[in-house]
C-alpha cells in the first residue's frame, strides 16, 4: 500500500458525504480500511488504525455511540466521551477521514430495520445482553454501507461481536475484509477498555484478575490440560478471590461458531464477563496447539502486553 505520509485529518458528518469521499477514493484506484468504534480512544483502537494502515492506502474511523447496542439498565447516557482527544488520537494516528454522525443521522425517524445473526450471538454475551448484538449487527452494516470499505478491522476483546461480523459479511455477500486483530493490554495485563474509565483504583487493581484468571488456565493448557471443566474451574478461582469481582460467565467455546465445548482438541476460546463494582468487563484467550493463526505459543499467546 502507499507509503505517503496522511493528509490532516477531515471530519465528516452527514452519510451522504462520507459516500461521496468513499467513492471518490474508490474510483481513484484506494482501497478503504475502516475502523469503527464508539470513541474515547486509547492504544487499542490505535492500533486497529495501524493495522488497517498496513493493509489499505486510506483509512477511515468512526465514532458512534451506539444506543441500539445498549440494554434498557445500561450504561449509554455515561458512557465516556471526549471528542477533542479522540480526533487528536485519530491525527497523530494518520487517519484520513472520521466519520462523526449523529443518532438521528443513522437511524432517521422511522427507522425499522435490523441485522441479526442467530446462532453465534445467542451464548457469552449475548445470554447475558440479549438485544446487544442486533444492535451492533445492525450499525456495523449500516456504517459499511456508508464507508463502503474493502477492509474492517475489530478488535478480538469482543471476540464475540468479531465473529458475529464475519459471519453478517459472509452471509450478506459483504465484499468486505474482515480482520480481528490481537488484544492490546496495559503494562499489568488488563485488557485496554473506554469503560476502564469507570473504575476506581481499588476497582483497578481488582480488575487484574481477568487476565490472571486466563494466565492460569493458559499455563494448564500449556502443562497439558484440555478438559474445559476443569480449566474454566482454574479460572473462576481467580475470580472468585478477589472481593470486588462477580462472575457473569466463563465459557470454553468454539472459536467458529461459539458454541460450548467439553473437551478441547487443537483451538478454543476462553471468555470472561465480570463485575468488578459496577463495572463490567470482558477478556478472553485462545487456546491452540499448535498456536492459531495471529496468535503465539505457550502460556501468554494471547496475553502479551502491548504499550
Amino acid at each position: 500500500m502507499s507509503g505517503a505520509i496522511a493528509s490532516p485529518l477531515l471530519t465528516v458528518t452527514a452519510p451522504r458525504a462520507m459516500q461521496r469521499w468513499s467513492d471518490a477514493a474508490r474510483a481513484a484506484g484506494k482501497r478503504v480500511g475502516f475502523v469503527p468504534t464508539m470513541g474515547y480512544l486509547h492504544d487499542g483502537h490505535i492500533s486497529l488504525v495501524h493495522e488497517a494502515r498496513k493493509r489499505c492506502d486510506v483509512v477511515v474511523a468512526s465514532i458512534f455511540v451506539n444506543p441500539l447496542q445498549f440494554g434498557a439498565n445500561e450504561d449509554l447516557s455515561r458512557y465516556p466521551r471526549d471528542i477533542e482527544r479522540d480526533t487528536r488520537l485519530l491525527t497523530e494516528a494518520g487517519t484520513d477521514a472520521l466519520f462523526l454522525p449523529q443518532a438521528r443521522d443513522i437511524y432517521p425517524e422511522g427507522f425499522e430495520t435490523t441485522v441479526t445473526v442467530a446462532n453465534v450471538t445467542q451464548g457469552l454475551c449475548g445470554a447475558s445482553r440479549p438485544t446487544h448484538f442486533a444492535g451492533v449487527t445492525t450499525v456495523v452494516a449500516k456504517l459499511f454501507n456508508i464507508v463502503k470499505p474493502h477492509v474492517a478491522v475489530f478488535g478480538r476483546k469482543d471476540y464475540q461481536q468479531f465473529v458475529a461480523i464475519k459471519r453478517m459479511a459472509a452471509d450478506l455477500a459483504m465484499d468486505i475484509e474482515i480482520i480481528g486483530a490481537p488484544i492490546i493490554r496495559e503494562a499489568d495485563g488488563l485488557a485496554m477498555s473506554s469503560r476502564n474509565a469507570y473504575l476506581s483504583p481499588s476497582e483497578r487493581r481488582a480488575a487484574l484478575c481477568l487476565s490472571r484468571a486466563l494466565t492460569a488456565a493458559q499455563a494448564a493448557w500449556a502443562a497439558g490440560e484440555r478438559n474445559a471443566t476443569e480449566l474454566l474451574a482454574i479460572a473462576r478461582r481467580e475470580i472468585d478471590a478477589e472481593p470486588l469481582a462477580r462472575l457473569d460467565y466463563a465459557n470454553v467455546v468454539d472459536v467458529e461458531s461459539m458454541k460450548d465445548i467439553d473437551v478441547i482438541g487443537e483451538t478454543a476460546l476462553m471468555a470472561l464477563a465480570v463485575l468488578v463494582g459496577k463495572t463490567r468487563l470482558i477478556d478472553n484467550c485462545v487456546l491452540s496447539d499448535p498456536p492459531a493463526t495471529g496468535h503465539r505459543a505457550r502460556v501468554t499467546a494471547s496475553l502479551e502486553v502491548h504499550r
